[in-house]
């Protein structure tokens, strides 16, 4: 995914809630989540290592991280579907884990629709009603306001197979929010529909969330989806948590070189770093330091395409190899000596005069950058 998307992502996000005046403004109080110190491993593999966690009432919070890092696994442990070896789940303070699945009061909705072939979406929908032993017209009309709120009041007698993609997983998330519970449980609910289906699904479950105010716990694979939707973000790696933070100060203040490279693009740099450990010179600029970095030994300085700046220059630090148009902004790729390639991202309209094998100088911005130790 291009940078500039993902930092539009973050920015949306914390624009979306400064908008809404906070998680779920305006809506109804939510549930209080806390996982402490989970642990699960499934034979010789950990898949949670001492995972905590805290969600506010109404808060939504995405956990983002490759496969295998073991968000499912923490997300099904709050279901109820798996148990946890050691550790806790606290849902309003009061110790879940040794409750089923039934009893928790969670709505959860799967990658897969998982809808019943049978029924019509309006009784997909009422299907929870049902098994609480709601009236008929009770569950026809809560089923009806929920699918006219998913915009699928035309479609309500239809059949699975007569709906699209989109919209069965629509019919998935208002039976899930029917019950009216007291988490939602969101596990990749968008990887299997197209690019533009995504975009349009991941706006609706937002404003959702917001207008009912249900905390919800969201498991993704795409940065863009946790970005875009989160409160917060949760990075995993290996079973632990490497940061949790807004979508902004994610992108922008990365707590780790694991976070930096994996939300968004990267360009790492070879580094020389001060005695007092304050300031790293980086192509031929002494620039300050992140706190939290290493404190001597060699370096690499981690800086985003969008914080290089380029220019063309007559006996440059670097050739252009590649410019790709990507609208508002271009990408150029250019070499350097020792065969490095870095990526800068520039507004398009500055891009002409940098053709593949033009001469440019590349330089890093006076602004504190994050620095890691070189890896052998």
């Amino acid at each position: 995914m291009a940078t500039n998307e993902v930092a539009t992502a973050a920015g949306t996000a914390s624009s979306a809630a400064v908008a809404a005046g906070g998680p779920a403004a305006g809506a109804r109080e939510g549930t209080s989540v806390s996982l402490r110190e989970l642990t699960r491993a499934f034979g010789a593999a950990r898949a949670l290592d001492g995972m905590s966690l805290d969600i506010a009432p109404g808060e939504l919070v995405a956990l983002l991280g490759p496969s295998g890092c073991g968000k499912t696994t923490a997300l099904r442990i709050v279901a109820g579907f798996e148990t946890a070896d050691t550790g806790e789940v606290l849902i309003d303070g009061n110790d879940v884990s040794g409750m089923p699945a039934a009893k928790r009061d969670m709505g959860m909705v799967f990658q897969s629709y998982s809808l019943f072939p049978n029924m019509s979406a309006l009784d997909n929908v009422g299907f929870g009603l049902r098994m609480r032993k709601a009236s008929a017209t009770v569950r026809r009309q809560k089923a009806g306001e929920l699918l006219e709120m998913v915009g699928l009041s035309a479609q309500a007698a239809q059949f699975p197979h007569q709906l699209s993609g989109g919209q069965q997983q629509r019919v998935a998330l208002a039976r899930a929010l029917a019950i009216e519970p007291r988490v939602l449980l969101l596990d990749e609910p968008l990887s299997a529909l197209d690019a533009k289906v995504r975009l349009q699904l991941r706006e609706q479950i937002r404003t959702l969330q917001q207008r009912l105010g249900t905390t919800t716990l969201f498991v993704t694979h795409d940065q863009e989806e946790a970005l875009s939707m989160a409160d917060r973000v949760g990075v995993m790696r290996a079973g632990k948590l490497e940061q949790v933070a807004a979508p902004d100060e994610l992108y922008a203040r990365p707590a780790t070189a694991f976070v930096a490279e994996f939300v968004g693009t990267m360009n790492r740099l070879p580094g020389s770093l001060a005695a007092d450990g304050r300031t790293v010179t980086v192509l031929g600029s002494t620039v300050p330091v992140q706190d939290g970095g290493p404190s001597s030994g060699e370096v690499t300085v981690l800086v985003r395409p969008e914080n290089l700046t380029v220019a063309p220059a007559e006996g440059g630090n670097g050739i252009v190899f590649l410019r790709t148009f990507l609208g508002a902004t271009s990408r150029i790729t250019v070499l350097l000596s020792g065969d490095l390639q870095v990526l800068v991202d520039v507004p398009s309209t500055h891009a002409a005069a940098m053709t593949p094998g033009a001469s440019v100088s590349v330089a890093v911005p006076s602004e504190p950058v994050l620095v890691v130790a070189t890896e052998g």
